[in-house]
């Protein structure tokens, strides 16, 4: 087949989202008492970040996945959301302007392409292609990585899939344990339920220790979600898995066509903010 730059930005065709979520009254009612609460803790409206804290709040992902990430427990529910909505009125993660990460995309380590047989889009992590040295950069880069993967899940699905490829990859290029937990901090707190399935292959035995210095920061629910060197053909259509991984997709990338192309489909302005009213 010929290789090609294109991006795929939906699920393959016939593909049915899932796993469809459905709650009792009672269930229902706490999702509905946790919108309630979050809206009282918005900014004022004279602060320009509440049109961003206020859509975040409203999508109808936000309240389900953390009840259920509280397991139901309304009080820690509470605590999650306020400390989320505190994370990001520091972080200001659908204001990150696109030039202000685009060195860390470069090199291809970290892109969005394909979707899994659920529907769900898959981030591309490869650290054997790292460019550049730690920073706060880097971490900004991820969470704009993982809002561009929110902008483009089908309705209906609420989470993705993390593919990291080791292949290439060598002590040097591996991120440390405290990066790797900052990272986690950020996926276990602030995107909770986004993490649909976590795949890993071509682990060297070198890097095993990688793993068992960060498993005591995965929750129970996060480490059950991981799956080492599974059969990437049974989880991924064919057609949306990357050949160098035995899919059928040919892809070959190229920084400048990837990146117009994500920025394109997700309706990106060159400040960070979207090309049409966020509300």
């Amino acid at each position: 087949m010929v290789k090609t730059t294109k991006i795929l930005t939906t699920p393959a065709p016939g593909t049915v989202v899932g796993p469809v979520r459905e709650y009792t009254g009672e269930q229902q009612k706490l999702i509905n008492d946790l919108r309630e609460y979050a809206h009282t803790l918005l900014l004022p409206e004279s602060d320009p970040y509440r049109v961003w804290e206020k859509r975040w709040v409203n999508k109808p992902d936000t309240m389900p996945r953390y009840m259920r990430a509280a397991k139901w427990n309304f009080a820690d529910a509470k605590k999650r959301i306020q400390g989320t909505l505190e994370w990001r009125r520091e972080f200001k993660p659908e204001l990150i302007p696109p030039d202000e990460v685009k060195i860390e995309d470069e090199s291809g380590k970290i892109l969005i392409n394909g979707f899994d047989r659920d529907g769900r889009p898959i981030i591309y992590m490869r650290p054997g292609r790292q460019n550049t040295e730690t920073s706060p950069r880097q971490l900004r880069h991820l969470v704009f990585v993982l809002e561009r993967a929110k902008d483009l899940m089908p309705p209906g699905q609420e989470s993705l899939v993390i593919l990291i490829d080791y292949k290439t990859t060598t002590l040097r290029t591996n991120p440390s344990v405290a990066t790797a937990r900052k990272v986690l901090t950020i996926l276990q707190h602030h995107y909770v339920e986004t993490l649909g399935r976590g795949l890993v292959v071509n682990l060297p035995f070198i890097l095993n220790f990688f793993y068992k210095g960060i498993s005591p920061f995965l929750d129970p629910v996060t480490r059950d979600k991981i799956r080492f060197n599974p059969d990437l053909n049974e989880l991924i259509p064919k057609e949306q898995l990357d050949a160098e991984l035995g899919g059928e997709y040919q892809y070959e990338f190229d920084h400048a066509a990837y990146w117009n192309q994500l920025l394109s489909t997700c309706g990106i302005a060159p400040d960070g903010t979207r090309v049409q009213s966020p509300e």
